[in-house]
């Protein structure tokens, strides 16, 4: 899956003048986090978020009176206060390298280029998205964490054992395991005749940590 598949197609930018008050008011409109900051040409050349906004007002004035601060904030614009050096990634590479650079760098979102112009944003929250579907969540059936040798052919003997008796898979990942020369994985399946199958897996180095 790439991160076009995920993004937000375009997303709702702003100018370097637009002011602090208007940029506020519109991620609040919105209900959105973080505004990509474009000039005249279209250009990217920053990115504001909620949190540099916010932070932005008490930072500059912490002993003026009401309407000192208002008249300040009102001469305050985008520019004053973006981040310029942008992360950003390319629309085609895989939402995990994106999750990685966003956690490599916390940042929670990334503007999305193509031949150098902005086409959408990929946010933390499209990446949790993304891993709801894959463990099916909001799914019907049971769902097991399994233990297995983490070596070639012993996830295929547990899906094939899965579909003998029934199953039908709704989503599977895996994921390390706190033991040496394991691995573990996470599997949602429905219409499983369990009592045969629990029995079958008797037979093979698999073991069940977790069900539900």
């Amino acid at each position: 899956m790439l991160v076009k598949d995920v993004m937000t197609p375009n997303p709702i930018t702003i100018k370097p003048e637009t002011s602090f008050q208007d940029a506020l008011k519109l991620i609040r409109d919105k209900g959105i986090r973080r505004l990509p900051v474009v000039n005249e040409e279209g250009k990217l050349v920053g990115i504001v978020t909620e949190k540099d906004l916010l932070y932005a007002s008490p930072s500059k004035a912490t002993t003026l009176d009401i309407w000192e601060l208002s008249y300040l904030l009102s001469k305050l614009q985008v520019k004053d206060i973006m981040t310029k050096d942008v992360v950003t990634v390319s629309e085609d590479i895989p939402i995990e390298e994106a999750a990685k650079i966003m956690a490599d760098r916390k940042v929670g979102g990334l503007p999305v280029m193509r031949d150098g112009g902005l086409v959408g944003i990929i946010t933390e929250t499209d990446i949790f998205k993304i891993l709801l579907r894959l463990l099916g969540a909001g799914r019907d059936g049971r769902r097991f964490v399994f233990e297995l040798p983490d070596k070639k052919g012993v996830l295929a003997q547990l899906t094939q054992l899965i579909a003998r008796y029934g199953g039908n898979i709704i989503a599977l990942a895996t994921y390390p395991s706190p033991h040496e020369g394991k691995a573990r994985v996470v599997v949602k399946v429905d219409e499983l005749d369990e009592p045969k199958f629990l029995e079958a897996l008797k037979g093979l180095e698999i073991s069940i940590c977790d069900f539900k």
